[in-house]
């Protein structure tokens, strides 16, 4: 299987709280890879491709629940090197996607467990199901398969995240549509910035 090699550069927003946005910035930290079990593209730092607002949007959101880690909602920027990505734009990859969740399949049949369900979460739109749970489970089963066998290591996710109500009535365009990707190689991530604040805010 030949490695998709995307070497073109794109602009992500990663949403956070004011004070690791400033420790990133000045070097004293860096972005962690997620460990949520139900991020939809498998472990990695993720972004909104070219989405400040829907960043800023998602911090403020997490600025609302108990017991929340973002406290002061803030974006950082980022250039990213797609370098060998598994773009699920593309149907090719989403096909490889369909023939690993067979092997999935069968490998959570062995080991006679629970096939994990993509579900709502509380406050979100019913529906939307925002809880990945199997389309992260599938992704790194899938890469860290191709990595075994074919020893192809992918080094970003990238998909289309449909979200939200209808952008008007009786459209399919959802109004928190957006384009993440994952970054499961930290290299991938050429420059981190600060995006400026008339970007992402209504208000800025």
């Amino acid at each position: 299987m030949a490695q998709e090699t995307y070497q073109r550069i794109v602009v992500g927003y990663h949403g956070c709280d004011a004070a690791v946005a400033e420790k990133v910035l000045t070097g004293k930290a860096q972005l962690k890879l997620s460990t949520n079990t139900y991020d939809w593209l498998g472990q990695g730092i993720y972004f909104w491709e070219h989405g400040p607002r829907r960043a800023h949007e998602w911090a403020v959101e997490q600025a609302r629940l108990a017991g929340a880690k973002v406290k002061n909602p803030s974006v950082l920027a980022a250039r990213i090197d797609l370098g060998v990505c598994l773009d699920l734009l593309d149907t090719a990859n989403t096909r490889l996607l369909g023939k690993w969740y067979a092997e999935f399949r069968r490998f959570v049949r062995q080991m006679g467990v629970a096939m994990p369900e993509n579900r709502d979460a509380v406050g979100s739109r019913h529906g939307d199901r925002v809880l990945r749970y199997r389309d992260r489970a599938v992704v790194d089963y899938t890469l860290s398969s191709l990595a075994a066998s074919e020893e192809v290591r992918y080094q970003t996710v990238r998909g289309v995240f449909l979200e939200g109500r209808p952008a008007f009535p009786g459209s399919k365009i959802a109004l928190k549509s957006h384009i993440q990707i994952a970054v499961r190689d930290p290299a991938c991530i050429v420059q981190i910035f600060q995006p400026k604040p008339s970007e992402y805010r209504s208000d800025g």
